[in-house]
Formats: C-alpha cells, structure tokens, sequence
C-alpha cells in the first residue's frame, strides 16, 4: 500500500503568472517523483532506497530463515479452492520445510503504494504525495518452486522495521510495482486490483481492472482520477454507515493489527486473494470483506 504540499497563494494573477505557476507545480511533482519513484533492489554497494524507512529491515527479514520457511510452508501445502470467502485452514508446521523443494531467493522488497483515503474524501489535494501512500513492501521468489509464485508481504512494525504480514499465491503485485522508474510513481486501488502508473499529473492503466477503473481511457489527470474514486468508495470509508454497519471494512490502509505478528500461520482460497498470514487474520478478514462488497 508515499507528501507534495502547498497550496497557490491567493490573489489576482495574469495568465503568464498562472502558466510560470503551472510550470512550477509540474517540476515540483516531477522532482518529487524522482526521489520517491521505484523502490529498487539495493545493490550492498549502493544506498538504500530514501523513499522507504528501516530498507535494512525489510532486506534482513526477506532474507531470514524464518520467512524463508514459512514460504517453503506455504508452497508445500495446496491452494484451497473457492471464492475468497471459502475455507481457511492452519498451515501445517513441518520440520526442515525447504527441504526437498527446488532453490529459489526472494528477491530485495519494492514498494507497494495505495491510495489514501483523504485522496478519496477529496479532503486531500491531487498531488502525488497526498494521492498515494506506502502502506507494504512486497518481494517476489527468483524462480517458480513447483510451478508456483509467491509473493512475500512485508507490513511495518510499530516502532520500527517491518515483519512478515503473509505470503500471496502469484506475483503480480511485485512485478506490477517493480515497474516504477524515475520519475514515475506506481501505485494500486486494491479495491478493484488496478494498478496505475503516475508520471507528473497524469495517471495511466497498467491491467485490465486499472483500464475499467479508467472507463477504457488511455490517461486521466490526477484530478479527474480522483473525482473518479471518490465516486467510488467516498461514502464506504471507515467510519460511514456502509463501514459501521458491517459492508465493508472500509477504504482504510492502515493496518495496526499487523503491529504484532503471532505464530499463527493460516491459509485462505480464492482467486488472486490466497493468503498465508503471519498475525494477520484481521487483514485477512479485512481483504475477505473487501472482496465481497
């Protein structure tokens, strides 16, 4: 699941002011989007990346054994079948888990941004940095195991770091946000599964589900993007009838419970929602519900 702020004094301007103001605001944002842009695989001999707090984290927990295991878990057992409200089950805790199975490396986590709710509210400008807002770090495996992806999925800890929030069945959202270079922001409205790219002030579909999010449009304005998800999702987020009477779990990407992971290891069906979650059945339920509205 990432801040351009200012707001234009006010006051009478002539159109050659109002063209050197527009100027500004394009080369501020695009400036901005070079530093926060892709979230790159860090080299040892390069700097981590400045757009994402504790890197070295999230670096030591891809490569832990622990999260190693619990993939080598997650691979090993079969993906439940059934929509996203099917069975869950509890992710049996094998001995030497990786054992046996084909090599693979998870690769260095990249960013994973969402939009904000007060981009949704319209209460928040339609800048860059007020649209979208880091909420994980996702990593793919190097290689499929088995004939099977995964992604890792990295939420951060209060207080600091990050730690294992689940294992997602596929790649897409890692291979969709390693798409990011500079000058570019890649970010996803995970209610629908679209994922866009935001160069300047111009949002663009990268899927399907980001097209028909568009209504079939090539590119939108940052503006128009956002009267368009306001449309959406402005009367469901949290705290909204649609909310508080139990519809939806709201449009919200934060996640307090993923402050403290447990032990509890659990696997839940459906298609492009199956999830290995690491003290995150409430963010399972939260994507179950989601799914369902």
């Amino acid at each position: 699941m990432r801040d351009i702020s200012g707001t234009p004094s006010s006051g009478t301007r002539s159109a050659s002011g109002l063209s050197r103001l527009s100027l500004v605001i394009a080369l501020s944002a695009s400036a901005l989007l070079s530093v926060v842009g892709p979230a790159h695989a860090a080299p040892a001999k390069d700097p981590l990346p400045a757009d994402i707090p504790d890197y070295q984290a999230a670096l030591n927990a891809v490569k832990s054994i622990a999260v190693r295991d619990t993939v080598c878990r997650f691979l090993r057992t079969p993906v439940p079948t059934g929509d996203a409200g099917g069975r869950v089950q509890a992710l049996p805790d094998t001995a030497e888990p990786c054992r046996g199975l084909p090599a693979f490396t998870i690769k260095d986590p990249v960013a994973l941004n969402e939009i904000t709710a007060g981009f949704v509210a319209g209460t928040d400008q339609p800048l860059p940095t007020k649209a979208v807002k880091l909420t994980q770090l996702v990593s793919s495996l190097s290689t499929a195991v088995n004939g099977r992806n995964a992604t890792v999925m990295l939420a951060p800890t209060q207080g600091g770091g990050w730690h294992l929030a689940g294992v997602r069945d596929g790649d897409n959202d890692a291979a969709y946000a390693a798409t990011a270079t500079v000058g570019t922001l890649v970010f996803t409205e995970p209610q629908i599964r679209g994922w866009y790219q935001l160069e300047l002030l111009t949002v663009k579909p990268l899927n399907d589900q980001a097209r028909q999010g568009l209504d079939g449009r090539a590119s939108v304005s940052l503006s128009e993007y956002q009267k368009l998800v306001k449309a959406r999702y402005a009367d469901k987020l949290p705290g909204s009838p649609y909310d508080t009477q139990g519809y939806s779990s709201g449009n919200s990407t934060a996640r307090p419970q993923d402050a403290a992971p447990s032990s509890t290891l659990l696997l839940a069906g459906g298609s492009g929602a199956t999830l290995a979650l690491l003290g995150g059945a409430a963010v399972l339920h939260r994507r179950r519900r989601a799914g369902a509205s």
